[in-house]
């Protein structure tokens, strides 16, 4: 069986399939794998192509736009080990089947695609309700969080159109990349690029008032902590205005 490389990447895993595609016959016995440069790893090597792995996924979502959406969610899970011959073997199947190729479950690579695809999904659809902007200082909003898929980027763009008059900031604490709205402009870049000031006193009454508002309404008989737990996961409550006086 075939081995290729590529350098770890987006740009170079996707380089690496569009290679594939046009130079395997039967890309289904290939393996691809990240480069770890070592002394003694087998396998070719194929250079990173820019143009190549944008004119691929512009291919792909002409050809099935699902299923490159999936190819995009599963790509900013991050699932090191996954991406390479499970992504490889999921677009050539792509290829023959277009946007049916989700409903091919039975199949490994689809399984292992989409599985992980609709988690990082499920995730960003989550952090856009249990994002908590605080204001700062300057008037600019912050939103702090720790997601487990580096989902920032189709957050920002998110909140691009629903706060399109403010100045905000997203930060990536377990990342460290902020991305910040500031006069119509989106920019993406690691905190150290961005000057972020402390809360405004404004803020701090706010915050205040909405923890006390938070426990006032809270009917203690009908507490259920396991089904608050189950739609609001105890991983994101650190940056939760009304849970960080508990």
């Amino acid at each position: 069986m075939k081995r290729y490389l590529y350098d770890g990447t987006a740009d170079g895993l996707l380089s690496a399939i569009s290679w594939i595609l046009q130079e395997e016959p039967e890309p289904e016995k290939v393996v691809l794998a990240e480069r770890e440069q070592t002394l003694f790893e087998e396998g070719f090597f194929i250079n990173t192509n820019a143009l190549q792995a944008e004119s691929l996924f512009s291919r792909l979502r002409h050809r099935a736009p699902d299923a490159a959406y999936t190819i995009y969610m599963f790509m900013l899970a991050e699932q090191h080990g996954m991406e390479s011959s499970s992504l490889l073997h999921y677009v050539s199947l792509l290829f023959t089947y277009g946007d049916k190729v989700n409903g091919y479950l039975t199949h490994p690579a689809v399984r292992d695609i989409v599985s992980v695809a609709k988690k990082a999904g499920r995730e960003l659809h989550r952090m856009k309700g249990l994002l908590r902007f605080e204001k700062l200082q300057d008037g600019a909003y912050l939103a702090k969080m720790e997601p487990d898929n580096n989902i920032i980027q189709p957050l920002a763009n998110h909140f691009r159109t629903r706060l399109r008059a403010q100045h905000w900031f997203l930060y990536d604490v377990k990342r460290r990349v902020a991305a910040r709205w500031s006069n119509g402009v989106l920019q993406f870049g690691t905190i150290e690029q961005f000057t972020t000031p402390a809360l405004s006193e404004d803020e701090k009454k706010v915050q205040a008032l909405w923890q006390t508002f938070f426990k006032t309404i809270a009917i203690p008989d009908r507490k259920n902590s396991r089904l608050q737990k189950s739609n609001m996961p105890m991983k994101y409550w650190k940056y939760l205005t009304e849970k960080q006086a508990e």
